[in-house]
């Protein structure tokens, strides 16, 4: 289509995932009448599988924002046209075009990627507020998600504007984490509510405050909602649950933290719980598989991509540490340092939560003993672990204080039997309980 401006381009809504069929508008970085670039970002959007930043693959100025923040949008659908400043000559040679990745922005090279802040996102003050509170859309986000009030938080930005750090910061105040925002309340109380036996709706007896509210399912949490459905009632799951003495474990990681090559790693047990599940996979292949139910084969994979279990604000994703089975401990460390930094700033990659081959979950960071895992759906086998904790122990025939945990193992039978889930599960608890075994076994 063309106007008196030039060309009018359409950007429609893309395939960011695996055959992703839509995804939910977040916050749009643009308005009508803002010049864009190619390679800028111009709206946030979450898929089933992550939260995904869109880049404009062509320059001119917004003419129009087809889907409103909250829309959830098919794939292919229009949602901004952007007119030309003129029609391009024909004569010169256009240049190359820089590749452009979804989520990344333009690829790196040896050319200069255009600034995404040529045209920053627009600065709105916050609300509710009674001074000129500023911060950008992610990071008003972000403050809603912490449960953070922007109006409290103090900018560090240039001229007073409000920054990641800075919300960050507001929501570790004295050391205590924020809670995320709760769900929007529900509406008042229906005209066509039945009264109680007082009078009053019972809907709001006795505390004049809705008693129900109702959260759309949408995005991460929807798709999650339909995997673990589809795995608790596909695959037949048995659990195994081991408890083991990880003294000797912790000691290790403490001597690893005065290492110079973990110095800038986050070295805490769930990295020697997913080495030594890494060993395990090793030594009984067998687990590191799939069940084809089409063809009716087992598929067997030579490489082991390690999901980790990660709960986020928007629900529960299983980004994967690709060839996990490659890494050094050094390099699985800064894997899964990358999963974490990734995963909280909402920023997990579509094929990160994608090919996972066997999964670990850490349910101990809440407190918890053990647990039944729900497989990912695909695989055949995910690890808990529970909080270590002081405990009374059998030492050297002595009953003495020893730092003590619970591993639990679900597998799915069609493809694991009782005595290779056994094995798999012994050989993690005997690792973590002389980890010497880390250099024996492997």
């Amino acid at each position: 289509m063309t106007d008196t401006a030039g060309r009018l381009l359409e950007f429609r809504m893309p395939d960011v995932g695996e055959g992703l069929t839509e995804a939910e508008l977040l916050t749009w970085y643009v308005r009508p009448g803002d010049t864009v670039v190619d390679g800028q970002t111009v709206c946030e959007i979450e898929t089933a599988k992550a939260v995904v930043e869109l880049p404009i693959p062509f320059d001119g100025v917004v003419r129009e924002l087809r889907c409103a923040e909250g829309e959830t949008v098919p794939v292919g659908t229009v949602v901004i046209t952007v007119a030309q400043a003129r029609a391009p000559d024909p004569s010169p040679a256009p240049p190359a075009r820089e590749p452009v990745l979804v989520g990344y922005g333009v690829a790196s090279g040896p050319t200069s990627r255009r600034r995404r802040t040529a045209v920053p996102p627009p600065i709105r003050p916050a609300e509710p507020g009674s001074g000129p509170v500023l911060a950008k859309p992610p990071v008003r986000k972000l403050a809603k998600d912490l449960g953070v009030d922007l109006t409290r938080v103090v900018p560090s930005g240039p001229q007073g504007v409000i920054l990641r750090a800075d919300v960050h910061a507001a929501a570790h105040t004295a050391g205590t984490v924020v809670a995320p925002a709760p769900a929007p309340a529900a509406p008042s109380v229906p005209q066509e509510s039945a009264p109680g036996p007082d009078g009053e709706p019972m809907e709001t007896r006795g505390t004049g405050q809705p008693r129900e509210t109702r959260v759309p399912v949408r995005g991460v949490r929807r798709a999650t909602a339909a995997a673990v459905t589809a795995s608790a009632f596909s695959a037949p799951h048995v659990t195994e649950f081991v408890t083991v003495d990880v003294t000797r474990t912790m000691k290790l990681v403490r001597d690893l933290r005065r290492e110079p090559r973990f110095a800038d790693r986050r070295v805490g047990p769930l990295l020697l719980v997913a080495k030594a599940l890494l060993v395990a996979v090793e030594r009984n292949p067998e687990i590191n598989a799939s069940w084809d139910d089409g063809a009716q084969e087992i598929v067997r994979k030579h490489y082991v991509d390690l999901g980790i279990a990660a709960a986020t604000p928007r629900g529960l994703i299983v980004p994967a540490v690709k060839d996990a089975h490659t890494l050094s401990l050094a390099e699985l460390a800064g894997a899964l340092d990358d999963l974490v930094d990734a995963a909280r700033a909402g920023r997990t990659s579509p094929a990160a939560l994608s090919g996972g081959t066997v999964t670990l979950t850490n349910i101990g960071v809440f407190g918890v003993d053990s647990g039944t895992p729900i497989l990912n759906p695909g695989e055949a086998a995910i690890l808990a672990v529970g909080a270590i904790t002081p405990r009374p122990w059998v030492h050297k025939g002595k009953v003495v204080p020893r730092q003590v945990v619970s591993l639990s193992l679900s597998f799915d039978h069609r493809l694991v039997d009782g005595e290779l889930g056994s094995k798999v599960l012994a050989d993690v608890a005997a690792v973590l309980e002389r980890p010497h075994r880390l250099i024996a076994w492997s």
